[in-house]
């Protein structure tokens, strides 16, 4: 997988830290009931989130 240039709207490696076990753990409590695994990066999903969610310049 390539690596893209990152954003100013991405987390941080620190505050990634800190909310990846929430995340992952809401994720193993609650499986897809089609059983799909997902072929994302769940920090790239939230990071494209916090992209759509930024301030317009």
């Amino acid at each position: 997988m390539e690596t893209r240039k990152p954003y100013p709207s991405d987390l941080s490696d620190e505050v990634w830290e800190l909310i990846r076990p929430v995340l992952t753990a809401g994720k193993a409590r609650h499986p897809s009931v089609s059983g799909h695994e997902g072929h994302y990066d769940l920090r790239e999903i939230v990071n494209a989130v916090l992209y759509q969610a930024r301030p317009a310049s």
